[in-house]
């Protein structure tokens, strides 16, 4: 027997019913583009990417109804969601992994590294001319992949001078490059 189409406006009155075949309609249609997205965000880590599109679905199925077709389309509201759950996956494992990253590449081939390494450039150097204050925020967040938020929780600051500190780095940084 073949599948029942639905349309998506079908489809979405269908789901704000909590209707379960047509939210099995929707994992068959979409989880092969969202997954798609989410390997590509946790770089190729497939069954890492599988548990998170399972957490994609757990979550458009419960937030359901704060979908708003006036905002976007069914699939780009999905893909956000997609989207937003691998990034945050990926911060949580960028933090606790990140001394094993940093070990790893220390250890690439001198052979096969170029201009970026950033010894060889000279940006630690720049970054030591810093205020200390400054200098710590720009560690935090380009070298240890923090936000702002993020930074202003690690160091118990208001978030606004985390933001003033990070625009005051970058000021003196673009003084010192010139």
């Amino acid at each position: 027997m073949a599948e029942k189409k639905y349309n998506e406006e079908e489809l979405v009155s269908l789901l704000k019913q909590n209707d379960k075949p047509a939210f099995s309609y929707l994992y068959d249609n979409y989880s092969a583009s969202l997954y798609g997205v989410i390997l590509r965000i946790l770089n190729n880590d497939a069954e890492l990417s599988e548990d998170i599109l399972q957490v994609t679905f757990v979550k458009i199925w419960k937030n359901f109804e704060s979908y708003d077709k006036s905002k976007g389309a069914l699939f780009t509201w999905m893909l956000n969601i997609a989207r937003n759950t691998a990034i945050d996956k990926l911060r949580t494992v960028k933090r606790y992994s990140i001394h094993s990253i940093t070990e790893n590449v220390n250890q690439v081939d001198s052979r096969y590294s170029y201009s970026n390494n950033i010894d060889k450039i000279g940006v630690k150097e720049i970054i030591q001319k810093l205020k200390p204050e400054h200098k710590e925020i720009i560690d935090m967040a380009y070298f240890g992949g923090y936000t702002q938020e993020e930074i202003s929780d690690q160091l118990k600051l208001p978030l606004g001078t985390v933001k003033t500190r990070a625009r005051m780095a970058l000021i003196e940084l673009r003084k010192i490059m010139n």
